[in-house]
């Protein structure tokens, strides 16, 4: 069983200006064995304009991508219509249903997270989504920062990972970050 990585969207403001931010840890790991600590699992899509990352195993992330960047070609780059697009075209093929692997895509505008069943949900927050097994140390740390710290917006993802990192055994620190 491959277990690994935390990915961590955000947007936000800062200095009145919008930014849009991924982040995710390089660690794989098989049972109790880490396999890889430098993996890149977040890329740009669409001429760099929409981050994404993903969870899970890593054939099925990308397949997964390859598929998410298709439709988002075809839609101009319409992230909306897209995440729809893609979640209608994920439930209708039975392959798809049992892809092990979840998604965060955002720009500075809109955040979702594309589950392994084909489902697109928005975080409640509307800023802060995070996937993966120190997706939850990375939330909650993202979450306190963004309340009650003033960091630029690559900063608060950085720490929140690094955070993760710490306290998650399928989690390190070897991080990759990008930003719009």
């Amino acid at each position: 069983m491959f277990e690994a990585t935390t990915i961590l969207g955000y947007k936000g403001e800062f200095e009145g200006k919008k930014y849009a931010v991924i982040g995710g840890d390089g660690q794989v790991t098989f049972g109790n064995c880490v396999l890889k600590a430098n993996a890149t699992k977040i890329r740009a899509l669409y001429n760099g304009q929409i981050l994404s990352g993903f969870a899970g195993s890593t054939a099925d992330a990308f397949s997964l991508f390859d598929m998410f960047e298709r439709i988002l070609e075809s839609r101009k780059g319409d992230l909306v219509r897209s995440v729809l697009d893609f979640s209608k075209e994920w439930r209708k093929d039975k392959y798809l249903r049992k892809l092990e692997a979840m998604m965060i895509v955002l720009n500075k505008e809109h955040i979702y997270i594309l589950s392994g069943t084909g489902d697109v949900v928005e975080p409640e927050d509307g800023k802060i989504a995070a996937i993966g097994s120190g997706g939850n140390y990375a939330l909650s740390s993202a979450r306190a920062l963004d309340k009650f710290a003033s960091l630029k917006p690559k900063t608060l993802v950085e720490e929140s990972l690094k955070i993760a990192g710490e306290l998650c055994i399928y989690t390190n620190t070897n991080i990759k970050i990008l930003e719009l």
